[in-house]
């Protein structure tokens, strides 16, 4: 395996253009993808086409072109900005020679990196081995020694190995794992309900600087990165000041376009921290000129995993970089639309603990209305 003097794992990207509307922006987050992977690009593939090849997905002419590159550079590795299929994935391997991974590779790649906690491990492993299962045949059969090569952490050569039998005995026992730690959270989480301790958790597109704001809020020290994916366990604190009282405040896994649906899957156990949550802060990179479209993708997530009806606070972050002002927009109906602060400098957090407070006084107003009606339709007619 080639490497450079940093130790780094160097690759070809390859991307096809078939039209999408958000090509340049899905080529530009591989490239930041491959970073956040420790893999340095030696060159990046480009070519359009109408639709994918069946057999080879790039067409025979442009997979001749990379494999003409790969063989003079002795590239180690070839990553596609797309899904391949397990035909397409053995397919390239043979024809350039070299081991070969998809966009959703490396994303479990960086997962296994960045997974610290042990339910975020065994649902990495989950997720790989359920990806994995059907590519077995086209994976290189040196894997065993590149057991830290982009694409092989994880599950390795041997759990890789293993007969279909062994393999679903295996996925069984990490289901078997999930769900109990499903239910030990799940009593954590009715204890905190019963104390009536308001919840809000951050979601947001991926380095939105979502932690760096947890940090602030709740005077943690998560790890902070300006990379993608630096936050993969959700994390929960206490928060307490004297205008909101006591907060539980929850970081979790930064969101991307084109996430892996059995990525979500995988990570619904950790997402029901967002699912019980009394309200979203959703924070958005305000200096990011694609931020509308990051913040559909978040709520197509959101959607997803059943959490699109709770309570949004929009949280523009980094004003810093832009020329926004911090502090609160309203709507007609004088409700608040969205607050623009730096959770790097600090400016404009006073406005969001204020949000919070008025948040946290209109939830406990709705429970004692609702608890009224209750005690309404409980009483004997007359």
């Amino acid at each position: 395996m080639q490497q450079t003097s940093e130790g780094k794992e160097s690759a070809i990207l390859v991307s096809i253009d078939l039209g999408d509307a958000d090509y340049r922006e899905s080529l530009a987050e591989l490239r930041l993808l491959a970073e956040t992977a420790g893999v340095r690009t030696l060159a990046t593939i480009e070519t359009r086409r109408q639709r994918p090849d069946a057999a080879l997905f790039a067409g025979s002419g442009k997979v001749a072109e990379i494999a003409e590159i790969v063989e003079r550079l002795e590239v180690p590795l070839v990553i596609f900005n797309h899904d391949l299929s397990p035909a397409q994935m053995r397919n390239l391997t043979a024809k350039l020679n070299t081991r070969v991974i998809d966009r959703t590779m490396l994303i479990l790649d960086i997962f296994a990196q960045r997974a610290k906690s042990h339910e975020g491990k065994v649902q990495v492993e989950l997720a790989q081995l359920k990806y994995l299962s059907t590519r077995l045949v086209g994976l290189n059969t040196d894997m065993g020694q590149q057991k830290f090569a982009v694409g092989a952490r994880g599950p390795g050569e041997t759990q890789l190995e293993l007969d279909r039998r062994k393999l679903d005995k295996r996925v069984h026992l990490l289901k078997e794992r999930l769900e109990k730690l499903k239910a030990q959270r799940d009593v954590m989480r009715r204890s905190r309900n019963r104390s009536g301790v308001f919840s809000v958790s951050i979601v947001g597109y991926t380095n939105a600087g979502k932690s760096t704001l947890f940090n602030r809020l709740t005077k943690a020290n998560v790890y902070v990165a300006n990379q993608l994916f630096a936050t993969l366990d959700t994390t929960s604190r206490r928060m307490y000041s004297e205008s909101v009282g006591d907060v539980v405040v929850s970081d979790t896994v930064g969101f991307i376009r084109h996430l892996p649906h059995g990525l979500v899957a995988a990570f619904r156990s950790t997402l029901e921290e967002t699912i019980q949550a009394d309200l979203l802060l959703h924070v958005v990179d305000a200096s990011n000129p694609n931020r509308d479209d990051q913040i559909a993708e978040v709520n197509k997530v959101l959607k997803e995993i059943d959490a699109g009806d709770i309570p949004q606070l929009m949280v523009y972050n980094k004003v810093d970089l832009t020329d926004m002002p911090t502090g609160i927009e309203r709507d007609d109906c004088d409700r608040i639309a969205r607050v623009f602060l730096s959770a790097v400098s600090g400016a404009g957090l006073d406005d969001l603990r204020r949000i919070l407070c008025e948040a946290k006084d209109s939830k406990l107003a709705a429970e004692q209305i609702e608890n009224q009606i209750k005690q309404a339709r409980n009483q004997p007619w007359d």
